[in-house]
């Protein structure tokens, strides 16, 4: 059946009232989830819970204690199936960084939520309900996360992150003077790395060879490096930043066998 001029420029009306219509939709959605949006930035930047990413060792006075109990497990980073646990016992932490190394380190995968997250990421981790659980740590510099910065007072005990053997224990020499040791551990679930803890006086008793335990193995006390070097984790601290730092190598970057 021809069609005539008269119902050709009905239809193109129809279809056109069509268009409009579904314009329309969108545009009512598009409002709907900017509205949305906006509810959600506001309620998250102004809001009083901040839980997920107020630490309560934010609030700690700068005379943190020193603490000698066995810290309780507790994931700081992850690297592949290699879990590093806190090296210190929680309430002996003052603040937890992540920053750049030397070359050769691994890259860190944090655990627990940024404590200084952008608020456009906090506020996407609110709406998909992907918030991070466990201790919040702060991003000391951009770039790649290769080293952990546990942060403690000087003569905090300082435990074995992992599973492991100790490979070595060679002293920290800085300006011409020695601050403790860094002390090298082949961790039992990833052979191929070393595990290395620097800023850390180590103990009479350990030895190279020595099997340690994450959390039971005493390692030796965090060292007063910031005399001689300043530490980017004392900007959250609220102390002079000293800490224990941790990075991960494959054996082959250390020369360990």
């Amino acid at each position: 059946m021809s069609t005539t001029p008269r119902s050709r420029h009905a239809a193109r009306l129809r279809a056109h009232r069509r268009r409009s219509q579904q314009r329309a939709r969108w545009l009512v959605l598009g409002v709907a989830i900017s509205v949305l949006l906006a509810a959600t930035f506001a309620v998250t930047a102004f809001s009083g819970d901040d839980s997920t990413i107020v630490s309560p060792l934010t609030s700690r006075p700068s005379s943190a204690p020193v603490t000698t109990t066995r810290p309780e497990p507790l994931v700081l980073a992850t690297v592949g199936n290699l879990r590093i646990q806190s090296p210190v016992a929680q309430d002996g932490v003052t603040t937890v960084g992540f920053h750049g190394s030397g070359q050769g380190a691994l890259v860190l995968q944090p655990v627990g939520p940024q404590a200084n997250e952008g608020l456009l990421a906090r506020l996407w981790h609110r709406i998909t309900g992907s918030e991070h659980r466990g201790l919040p740590w702060y991003q000391l510099e951009s770039g790649s996360l290769t080293t952990l910065d546990v942060g403690a007072v000087p003569g905090t005990d300082v435990y074995s992150p992992v599973d492991g053997t100790v490979v070595a224990i060679r002293d920290h020499i800085v300006s011409g003077r020695r601050f403790g040791a860094e002390i090298e551990l082949r961790p039992s679930s990833a052979p191929s790395l070393v595990v290395a803890l620097q800023h850390v006086d180590p103990d009479p008793a350990l030895s190279v060879g020595e099997n340690v335990a994450a959390g039971s193995s005493k390692l030796g006390t965090v060292v007063d490096i910031t005399k001689v070097e300043r530490q980017a984790l004392a900007r959250y601290s609220g102390d002079n930043g000293a800490n224990v730092a941790i990075a991960v190598y494959p054996s082959a970057t250390l020369g360990v066998p």
